[in-house]
């Protein structure tokens, strides 16, 4: 019945988020669920290469206090994989879109996989320190993303690699 699945798989999480990694959270400010989303959008943001560039970008992100501006939280939202997203997408109201809502969505998008948790829990240090705020797609067939340190930086990525979102998104009916 779905209560016992759904104790097999609490079971199952707090067996495999050991203490480490919990106070591994509490000692960064973050509590289990709050690491569970980080750990959900990275998990859609990114191929397992760079979950923890990713993952060094939220929390640069969190700790200034600006907005996480993560696709994937829109994507959940309006139930569309667009690269592209239209202002109509940027302006949903929900709880889950991190384009208007501060802090962290209300909860996880997904199911994230170990290797998102232990991102989420474990940012790339460099990336951290480097101070990397932003994130794009370069190549929506690969995965493959470019990480900008500034604003500046980051509109001329996307400058550059937006035509090849549209593109993919008219490739795909969108």
């Amino acid at each position: 019945d779905p209560l016992t699945v759904i104790n097999k798989m609490l079971v199952n999480f707090d067996r495999r988020f050991t203490d480490e990694m919990r106070a591994e959270a509490q000692a960064n400010g973050y509590s289990v669920r709050d690491i569970v989303i980080i750990a959900s959008m990275i998990e859609k943001e990114a191929k397992k290469a760079d979950f923890a560039k990713v993952s060094a970008v939220f929390h640069n992100r969190l700790d200034q206090g600006m907005l996480l501006q993560s696709d994937p939280t829109v994507h959940y939202v309006t139930g569309e994989r667009r690269m592209a997203l239209r202002q109509s997408d940027l302006a949903v109201d929900s709880p889950y879109n991190t384009y208007k809502v501060s802090g962290l969505p209300v909860g996880p998008i997904c199911n994230p996989s170990p290797e998102a948790i232990n991102a989420a829990l474990y940012p790339d240090e460099s990336y951290v320190a480097e101070k990397y705020l932003y994130c794009c797609s370069k190549d929506p067939s690969t995965g493959e993303l470019h990480f900008s340190r500034t604003l500046e930086e980051h509109e001329r990525a996307v400058a550059i690699y937006a035509p090849l979102w549209k593109a993919y998104d008219e490739e795909r009916g969108m």
